[in-house]
């Protein structure tokens, strides 16, 4: 970081307490982890120079934000429901600019936290395989398997002209089935869950998965108390011939927090 920076306050949560607490060194790079409360709710914060964390070094970047998630996660541990912040996010002054922006927000703040109070974050990843849905498309239209069925017949240049024409309908009815698949499972979790996103961006899927085709990705934001039932549901869905459910978290709700930064 450059020396001629001025003093920032790197900012992980908003959290509910009005207590001054020292969290440790637990922060990015061995940081003291700190909060700046204001009446009922405090900032999670670390003193650092107020530029961008920046490196050319892949893992040095992952290993930051796997410790900007870290102290997100003490701090649910220890203060409950959280209002995480993206990876750096740097507010420029010292812990009164913090206090300041506690105070200039602190309504709306309060008003989130409350929100998502006992609740948390969690993805779903619904695949199924690509291979059975087909065999269920021909089998619902028989003139599809018909065509299949003449093309094996075919010289291989008409052959080849049709198998375009029969990948093009499969195709179509594929998309057309899994999009009735998908809104039928978003009915069904939206049931258990306060809010639910479609997830645009999938950036990982393990290796067992990939074999499978993935017809739908959610975030949903759910109460403890129905984290076992929406658990159930999801279990059922994965007994389902060809399907399979990946259900992870639960997470600080990030994609839900509706506050500038975070």
């Amino acid at each position: 970081m450059s020396e001629t920076a001025k003093e920032g306050r790197y900012i992980y949560s908003v959290v509910s307490s009005g207590v001054e607490s020292d969290l440790g060194d637990v922060g990015i790079e061995d940081s003291r982890v700190y909060l700046v409360p204001h009446r009922e709710i405090a900032a999670v914060v670390h003193s650092c120079l107020a530029e961008p964390y920046v490196t050319k070094d892949e893992e040095k970047a992952k290993e930051w934000v796997l410790e900007h998630s870290y102290v997100i996660d003490l701090a649910t541990d220890r203060f409950g429901t959280v209002l995480p912040f993206t990876f750096d996010i740097i507010f420029i002054g010292d812990d009164d600019s913090v206090r300041f922006w506690l105070e200039e927000n602190y309504d709306l703040l309060k008003e989130e936290l409350e929100r998502v109070k006992d609740k948390a974050e969690y993805s779903v990843q619904i695949f199924c395989d690509e291979n059975q849905i087909t065999e269920k498309i021909l089998t619902a239209n028989p003139e599809l398997k018909k065509l299949r069925d003449d093309i094996e017949k075919m010289p291989k240049g008409t052959a080849y002209l049709y198998q375009k024409k029969l990948d093009l309908k499969i195709k179509e009815k594929l998309l057309e089935e899994t999009t009735r698949l998908a809104g039928e499972f978003s009915e069904e979790i939206n049931k258990l869950a306060d809010e639910i996103k479609i997830e645009k961006k999938v950036s990982w899927v393990p290796d067992k998965y990939k074999e499978k085709m993935m017809i739908a990705a959610f975030l949903c934001l759910v109460r403890e108390d129905l984290v076992e039932e929406l658990g159930n549901l999801l279990e059922e869905i994965d007994k389902g011939e060809g399907f399979a459910v990946r259900f992870s978290g639960p997470w600080a709700p990030f994609s839900f927090v509706q506050i500038k930064g975070s």
